[in-house]
């Protein structure tokens, strides 16, 4: 049995695979600072602060989880309420390779490309949820 899956909610599939790259490449650079201890333990004493890189894919990682529900809203309202069509596909589209754009520049350091790559991704959400509301 054929089983048709919507466009939107296949850029939502892939929205949760680049969540768990976030939050394991996040993982693993604190793990790389703090040691497997501070893993696989209770994590109750202060820390130092992260390096830059660790720091960077940390707040990346908070970034993608403040606007992650904002699309999980859109992306699934559009199907539920029955107004998928191309604008919605392409601003699905366009919000996810935003994101996964947003992610190297961020972990990189570029300034000003990053911001603009977070500004493309919320016009995308934008874009779906006025579809959502407004047609």
């Amino acid at each position: 049995m054929e089983v048709y899956l919507p466009t939107e909610l296949g850029v939502l599939v892939l929205g949760a695979v680049l969540l768990l790259v976030h939050i394991l490449l996040t993982g693993q650079f604190k793990t790389q600072q703090y040691g497997l201890d501070w893993n696989a333990g209770p994590r109750d004493g202060p820390m130092p602060p992260l390096n830059a890189v660790a720091g960077r894919l940390e707040r990346a990682q908070l970034n993608f989880q403040e606007t992650f529900p904002v699309a999980i809203v859109a992306l699934i309202g559009v199907v539920l309420a029955g107004k998928t069509g191309p604008v919605t596909a392409i601003a699905g589209w366009i919000w996810l390779g935003a994101r996964v754009a947003y992610l190297p520049l961020y972990w990189a350091g570029v300034p000003y490309v990053r911001s603009l790559a977070w500004a493309v991704a919320t016009l995308a959400l934008v874009v779906l949820l006025g579809v959502l509301l407004f047609s």
